[in-house]
């Protein structure tokens, strides 16, 4: 079975903060980043990199102290390509609430050889109806997307 889910946990320092407590978006968006990258270099076995992120929404701050937990998951992949949905969780350990939903995003990354050339990526198997649902409308998404010409450019070296 290929190995497409990854979580990445972390407790906010306040290095990544602001002056008044609240994590910087830029260090949540690199987690997230890290996170898709691990599990898509995983399942393909290589080389992978960021090629897009559509739809990327704050929805609360995060402070220090707070345990943010990352979870990717590979809902698509067509030749040379994957995207990865990312869900950011904030707890509050202090106060003791339920996690909240802080980030989700939708990362296209794309497979690279060792030449730094783009290069096919394993079919995605499709276990049940919630990963046939994620997968048809990530193909609604890829679709729109080459039909009005707004793809990553072609990857140099």
């Amino acid at each position: 079975m290929q190995q497409k889910e990854l979580v990445l946990n972390e407790i906010m320092l306040p290095n990544k903060a602001n002056w008044a407590g609240n994590i910087h978006g830029g260090e949540i968006m690199k987690m997230m980043d890290s996170a898709a990258f691990a599990v898509a270099s995983r399942y393909c076995r290589g080389n992978v990199v960021t090629a897009r992120v559509d739809e990327l929404i704050f929805h609360q701050p995060v402070k220090v102290g707070d345990l943010v937990t990352c979870n990717v998951k590979i809902i698509f992949t067509g030749k040379t390509s994957l995207e990865v949905k990312t869900t950011i969780l904030g707890d509050e350990l202090k106060e003791g609430h339920s996690p909240m939903l802080v980030l989700s995003a939708f990362i296209t990354m794309v497979a690279l050889d060792r030449n730094g050339k783009p290069t096919s990526v394993p079919e995605l198997e499709i276990n049940d109806d919630q990963e046939a649902k994620e997968f048809a409308n990530a193909l609604n998404r890829y679709t729109l997307r080459k039909k009005s010409g707004k793809r990553a450019k072609e990857l140099v070296n």
